[in-house]
């Protein structure tokens, strides 16, 4: 059965960091753009960032240059390196499997444009 799991959520320190992980079984996560969204308590859900199938990436201004997606850490994985981690960060986090047809070089950023979802992971920035 195919899926996606999210991992590596938990508890950190404002200025810390976290990687997240979304692992794919069943499938082949290389074939596909990869999107990382968050929800936080009472707010709609919002874009962290895209990455294409040539790598390309993408990031909210929210976390530009202060969290990156990347490929091929660990076999069909995606992670999401989170650093300088700030109290507003704090959300539930998703990975998701853009719906085809995937173009290669561009990922798109609207929750829409994703099929696949993972359960979600739990990321809280506290002190």
């Amino acid at each position: 059965q195919a899926r996606l799991v999210e991992s590596g959520g938990g508890l950190a320190q404002p200025g810390g960091s976290l990687r997240l992980s979304c692992e794919a079984s069943g499938f082949t996560l290389d074939h596909y753009s990869i999107g990382w969204f968050r929800q936080a308590p009472g707010k709609k859900r919002e874009a962290v960032g895209c990455i294409s199938v040539s790598s390309s990436t993408i990031y909210a201004d929210s976390v530009k240059g202060r969290f990156t997606i990347s490929r091929g850490d660990m076999k069909n994985t995606v992670s999401l390196q989170m650093n300088s981690l700030q109290p507003n960060d704090t959300a539930v986090y998703y990975c998701a499997t853009q719906r085809p047809p995937v173009m290669i070089g561009i990922c798109p950023q609207s929750a829409s444009a994703y099929e696949r979802w993972g359960q979600g992971t739990q990321v809280t920035v506290s002190s």
